[in-house]
């Protein structure tokens, strides 16, 4: 018998303790029958302010996704969205596929939208080539945005990284800054725009910038969202939330 409240599907959602957007930017949504639940992984050490200090933030939360994980199970989910995305971008394509794999062992085989594969699988909807991207993140991280996507094949003409001091400083970010950044890393050469970092506050950012600049720009929370319903065949359509979620 189906969930009361989550009858078309139950996702579980994997976020960082330090991260005050994800579950923000997935309520806004709200398809009816659809529930989110949250598993929230411990950040025992949130300074990115170098590329060392990012590093080592990767090392202790490797340890403790798995935990969260186990948690979220306890729910009985029928997906698993990841609302974490540096570490699914590292060590490109092969890199993100091993973590995929590793959740779904964790989870006994249930799908599974990680923010690295839901972005290119958008970008491939959109058949554009050349793409620009934004993220919180230190050089180190920029780099493995810019090696998964161009080994999925696109030209990866610019990254920008915002190289926020602490994962929490993240959210501070403010719309015009990035309004500001956008409008910056466009133009002629590029066909999409890509936002990294799921504690960025970009989806009505993205949106506005859409209209403003003409051409996708895929803030990964959204992103993220419209991967997870349509692998559950949920086809609901939503207006404010960018082009994939209004449009495919």
């Amino acid at each position: 018998m189906p969930d009361v409240v989550g009858y078309r599907a139950k996702i579980g959602v994997v976020v960082p303790s330090t991260n005050t957007v994800v579950e923000y930017d997935l309520n806004q949504v709200r398809p009816p029958g659809v529930t989110f639940h949250s598993g929230r992984f411990f950040v025992e050490a949130p300074d990115l302010s170098t590329d060392e200090k990012f590093l080592h933030f990767l090392g202790l939360i490797r340890q403790t996704i798995p935990i969260a994980l186990r948690d979220l199970m306890t729910c009985e989910p029928d997906y698993i969205l990841m609302g974490m995305s540096a570490e699914t971008f590292w060590g490109g394509k092969e890199g993100n596929a091993a973590f995929e794999a590793s959740v779904r062992e964790q989870t006994g085989g249930l799908g599974i939208t990680s923010g690295a594969d839901a972005c290119n699988a958008a970008l491939e909807r959109l058949g554009v080539s050349n793409i620009a991207c934004i993220t919180p993140y230190q050089p180190v991280g920029d780099a493995q945005v810019d090696g998964y996507f161009s080994e999925c094949g696109y030209d990866v003409k610019r990254v920008h990284g915002l190289k926020c001091a602490t994962a929490t400083s993240i959210a501070d970010v403010q719309p015009d800054t990035l309004l500001d950044e956008l409008k910056r890393l466009d133009g002629p050469d590029i066909d999409a725009i890509v936002q990294c970092g799921t504690n960025l506050s970009m989806v009505a950012v993205a949106d506005e910038a859409e209209q403003l600049l003409g051409k996708p720009v895929l803030a990964i929370n959204a992103i993220c969202l419209w991967h997870a319903l349509r692998a559950l065949h949920i086809e609901d359509q939503f207006s404010g939330q960018g082009m994939m979620l209004r449009e495919f």
